[in-house]
């Protein structure tokens, strides 16, 4: 049972029970953790299949996708919280009920698998990207509320109205309020959500939502690292604070470099045509790979607009032709 305060705003003692449906002693059962983290996946996923079909591509793929990168990605976000926290022995990495998954680690799962399953569908590779890691957002976003149900993934000491007291979360008691940096993240996640949904249509490149994506949120996940209290560290350094600047720093400079500096010439269109900007998707052939360039082509004339030039061509040798 977690119990949980809002003092400053006089919510107090909100009871909430980690398990749903118990199946017995042990704390066995369906726990609102793992529905919470389902919920996000399903969330992602009916976002991902609209806009999948809204820019031209396969509404199924989505979900081809989905049922390959979901496992590997909860995989990834477990082993890299076991190996870099120092509570949890390895013996228990199959105990994801009782909390302990990093996004970092689910991210790179899951970039990793849709980069080898979208190759195979021979899919737009940056487009996909562009809707898929606004679909992460979207389930990180809900995945976070899991922490509070848990009473983890709190943050250092606050006066502000709306610090928290946890009393029996799987994270530990706090006696004094503290920063609820659970729904510091979900929010932040939340408006980049909205923010890249709307400039959607105005990107310029394919790959360039992914990019913002990633510096949007590797911003306010160094900001936010610096605050919470159960930081997984290497050495004296927080892993995902440090991982999170080096993510947004390279994400932004290439987006800088794309975005400003580099021009898509139509050699490479042609060489890279997953590169060029799809806002009039009827531009991108996806069976063929191939380019519409219509711009490029020259309009014909009609056959009676034609010009008999044969006699420009050959020199009248008449009789008459002397100097």
């Amino acid at each position: 049972m977690t119990h949980i305060s809002f003092p400053n705003l006089n919510l107090n003692d909100l009871s909430i029970n980690r398990i749903l449906i118990p199946f017995g002693a042990g704390g066995r059962g369906i726990h609102w953790y793992a529905i919470i983290i389902v919920l996000g996946m399903v969330l992602a996923t009916i976002y991902s299949m609209i806009q999948f079909k809204k820019h031209s591509l396969k509404s199924d793929d989505a979900l081809d996708i989905l049922l390959f990168c979901a496992p590997m990605a909860i995989i990834g976000a477990r082993l890299y919280y076991v190996i870099f926290s120092s509570d949890v022995p390895f013996k228990d990495v199959y105990k994801i009920w009782d909390g302990g998954l990093a996004i970092y680690g689910g991210i790179i799962f899951a970039i990793i698998t849709g980069y080898f399953v979208i190759k195979f569908k021979k899919i737009n590779l940056p487009k996909v990207f562009d809707i898929g890691f606004i679909g992460i957002m979207i389930g990180q976003a809900v995945g976070r509320w899991g922490n509070f149900v848990n009473g983890e993934a709190y943050g250092s000491k606050t006066n502000l109205p709306w610090g928290m007291i946890v009393n029996g979360g799987t994270g530990g008691d706090t006696l004094v309020p503290v920063h609820p940096t659970f729904l510091y993240e979900s929010l932040w996640l939340l408006l980049g959500v909205v923010i890249l949904h709307i400039y959607h249509n105005r990107k310029k490149f394919n790959g360039e939502l992914f990019l913002l994506a990633l510096t949007w949120y590797g911003v306010g996940r160094a900001l936010i690292e610096q605050l919470r209290d159960d930081s997984l560290y290497l050495g004296n350094f927080r892993v995902s604070q440090i991982l999170s600047i080096i993510l947004a720093a390279a994400a932004f400079i290439t987006w800088i470099y794309l975005r400003f500096f580099k021009k898509l010439t139509f050699a490479t269109q042609k060489a890279y045509p997953e590169a060029i900007d799809t806002n009039d998707d009827s531009d991108y052939d996806e069976d063929d790979n191939n380019i519409d360039v219509e711009v490029f082509e020259v309009a014909e004339k009609d056959d009676d607009s034609d010009v008999d030039i044969s006699k420009y061509l050959n020199a009248d040798a008449d009789d008459d032709n002397n100097l």
